[in-house]
């Protein structure tokens, strides 16, 4: 997994909450995979789209088949953090997820080490049946040439995604 801040096109920005620490104000475990979902969702609304949208209206869902998460160095309540996200694979049905978390607020440089990273692992499927599904030829454009280029495609160019969005 890529380990610096200038390996990722796209971030977003967040505050530890008291909520998501123990008694000491450090983020507990759990915390990371509500920050994991923030990091998802943006990325994608960045693309153009809402995964509950598209997931809402049949056009693609997922679940989560795999989370790996590495623990470099704790935060503390109320510190900023830099949630870097990008999708380093897609298979046939399921896609790979990077997600690295830097201090935030100006705190380090493109260079700097994460506190942590997580991987995680979608697979498409069926919530009706629950069969696997293969990820859309839309998303896969998106997300290449984002990925790529650093270019967001319009939707327009994609009218089925566009519709499941609404």
């Amino acid at each position: 997994m890529t380990q610096l801040r200038s390996d990722y096109r796209f971030g977003v920005d967040v505050r530890v909450r008291w909520q998501e620490c123990d008694a000491q104000g450090i983020a507990f475990n759990g915390s990371y995979l509500g920050w994991l979902e923030i990091a998802q969702a943006e990325y994608f609304r960045n693309l153009g789209f809402s995964i509950y949208r598209v997931a809402a209206a049949g056009y693609f869902d997922s679940t989560v088949a795999k989370v790996t998460i590495e623990y470099q160095a704790p935060v503390r309540v109320d510190e900023m953090l830099d949630l870097r996200a990008r999708v380093a694979r897609i298979g046939n049905t399921s896609l790979v997820l990077e997600v690295a978390i830097f201090a935030g607020d100006g705190g380090g440089g493109p260079d700097d080490a994460p506190l942590t990273t997580i991987e995680a692992i979608y697979v498409g499927f069926h919530a009706d049946t629950g069969q696997t599904r293969r990820v859309p030829d839309s998303i896969r454009n998106l997300v290449d040439r984002w990925e790529a280029a650093g270019e967001v495609l319009s939707l327009e160019r994609f009218p089925e995604l566009a519709a499941a969005q609404g």
